[in-house]
C-alpha cells in the first residue's frame, strides 16, 4: 500500500486532511517508486494523482475533487509562486527536501477548464548517474562517439522526442570531457532550465522575461574564451547559424535539435536558412536517441507476440530468438519491466554524408547513404535488444514510430 493511501485511511485523517502532510506523502510515493514526473489533475468527479514510471503514466491514487485548489495552493507555496493567481500558467522550483530524500522539484501549474492541472517533475540526485558507459549504449556507438567527443571542434547534434535522454546523455559527454581534461578545459552551458550543476563547467540559464534569450546567450559567450560550447536546443535560425559558426571556428558545440530521425536534421536545418555547405563542414556526428524499458528479470519469461508484430521481423531473425516478456510481480509494481535502457543511432558525417548534404539529397536518400557507410537504423538495435530477450517487440514497436523503420 502507498504512504499516501495509508495516510488517507488513518485516524489522523478521519479528522481532517492535513495538505502538506498529503502532498508530503504523494512525493515520497512518487521518489520510493522512481517516477520521473507526478500528474495531478482534476477529471469529471475525481482529483487523478498519475506518477510516470519508465517513461509511462501510472495511477497512484484518486483523490477527492474538492482538495483541488488546497493542493494546488500547496504545491505554489512550495515553488513560491503567486497562490491567488489561478488563471495563467506558472512554474517555479522546489529546493531539495532532506524528507525527501533530497531531490528537486520543478512545479508546473496550468489553467484547465476544470481546475489546475499540476506537474511536478523530479529530479533525484541519487539516482542521475552521468556516466556514458552506464547509458546503455552499445559498444561501437559509443566508442563512435567517443571518437566525435575527442574531436577539438565541430557540431554534435542530438535528437529525439521529449523525454528520450538526450540531456542525461549531454551532460554525460560534459562530465566525460571535465574528468578526462580537468581544469585545462573551458566548458560553457546554454540551457532552458539547467536541470543539473555540473562541477567546473559554467552553466546560464536563458531568461526571456530579461531578453536572455539562446542568441544573445551564445554571442556574450563566444567572447569568453569556451573551447566547448553545449547549447540546450536549437530553435530558431539564429541559434542554429551561431551554433554552425562556433563549430567551424575551433570549438566543440554539443545541442539538441527536434527531428523524426537523425538524417532529417540536415533538412531542418536547412530550412532554417543554414546553407547546406556549412552543415556538410560543421557537423561531424548525429545521435538519435530513445528510451526503452527493460524486461523485469523476476518475472521475465518466453512469450509469444502479437502476429501482427512478428510480420514486422525477418524470419532468419526469428530463428534464434529468445523472446522474453514480463508477466508482472512486486518488484515491478505489476508492469513487467524494470528500469530503462537508451537505443541509439549515430549518423556519423564522413565524405558520402557531407557529398550527400551538400547535393541537397532528399532524407531519405541520405539515410540511405550512411546505411551505406555502416550505420545500423534505431529500429535494428531496438530489434536486436527485443530479440535476445531484453525486451518485448511492442515495446520497440511502442518507441519506434513506423516512419523510422
Amino acid at each position: 500500500m502507498s504512504e499516501t493511501l495509508r495516510y488517507l485511511q488513518s485516524e489522523s485523517a478521519e479528522n481532517g486532511v492535513e495538505i502538506a502532510v498529503l502532498c508530503k506523502y504523494l512525493l515520497l510515493d512518487a521518489v520510493k517508486a522512481g517516477a520521473s514526473d507526478i500528474h495531478i489533475e482534476p477529471w469529471e468527479s475525481t482529483l487523478a494523482v498519475r506518477i510516470r514510471l519508465n517513461g509511462v503514466l501510472t495511477e497512484l491514487v484518486h483523490l477527492p475533487l474538492d482538495l483541488m485548489e488546497k493542493i494546488s495552493g500547496r504545491f505554489k507555496v512550495m515553488a513560491n509562486l503567486i497562490t491567488y493567481q489561478t488563471g495563467l500558467p506558472q512554474e517555479g522550483h522546489a529546493p531539495a527536501d532532506p524528507e525527501l530524500g533530497g531531490v528537486e522539484q520543478r512545479i508546473s501549474i496550468f489553467p484547465t477548464t476544470r481546475g489546475e492541472k499540476i506537474v511536478v517533475r523530479i529530479f533525484d540526485p541519487s539516482n542521475r548517474s552521468f556516466d556514458l558507459a552506464a547509458l546503455g549504449f552499445d559498444e561501437d556507438i559509443l566508442q563512435q562517439f567517443l571518437k566525435l567527443l575527442n574531436k577539438p571542434s565541430g557540431l554534435i547534434l542530438l535528437t529525439g522526442p521529449t523525454g528520450s535522454g538526450k540531456t542525461t546523455a549531454i551532460y554525460s559527454a560534459l562530465y566525460t570531457l571535465v574528468q578526462r581534461a580537468g581544469p585545462s578545459i573551458s566548458i560553457a552551458t546554454v540551457e532552458d532550465p539547467v536541470e543539473f550543476n555540473l562541477p567546473m563547467i559554467a552553466q546560464a540559464q536563458v531568461n526571456l522575461g530579461q531578453e536572455f534569450t539562446y542568441p544573445k546567450a551564445l554571442r556574450s559567450l563566444m567572447r569568453q574564451d569556451p573551447q566547448v560550447i553545449m547549447v540546450g536546443e536549437i530553435r530558431d535560425p539564429e541559434t542554429a547559424a551561431i551554433a554552425v559558426q562556433a563549430g567551424l571556428t575551433g570549438h566543440l558545440v554539443i545541442s539538441t535539435i527536434h527531428s523524426g530521425s537523425t538524417a532529417g536534421v540536415f533538412a531542418r536545418l536547412i530550412n532554417m536558412d543554414i546553407e547546406p555547405f556549412l552543415l556538410s563542414s560543421s557537423i561531424s556526428g548525429v545521435l538519435g536517441l530513445r528510451l526503452i524499458r527493460k524486461n523485469c528479470t523476476y518475472c521475465s519469461q518466453p512469450y509469444e507476440p502479437d502476429p501482427n508484430i512478428v510480420k514486422m521481423v525477418p524470419a532468419s531473425d526469428l530463428e534464434n530468438a529468445t523472446l522474453r516478456k514480463g508477466a508482472g510481480c512486486e518488484q515491478c509494481s505489476g508492469t513487467g519491466f524494470s528500469g530503462r535502457t537508451s537505443v541509439v543511432e549515430l549518423l556519423v558525417v564522413d565524405q558520402p554524408v557531407r557529398d550527400a548534404v551538400m547535393q541537397k539529397l532528399p532524407t531519405k536518400t541520405l539515410q540511405q547513404v550512411a546505411t551505406g557507410q555502416g550505420m545500423q537504423t534505431m529500429w535494428q538495435r531496438g530489434l536486436q535488444r527485443a530479440l535476445s530477450g531484453q525486451t518485448t517487440l511492442e515495446e520497440i514497436m511502442r518507441v519506434i514510430a513506423v516512419d523510422e523503420l
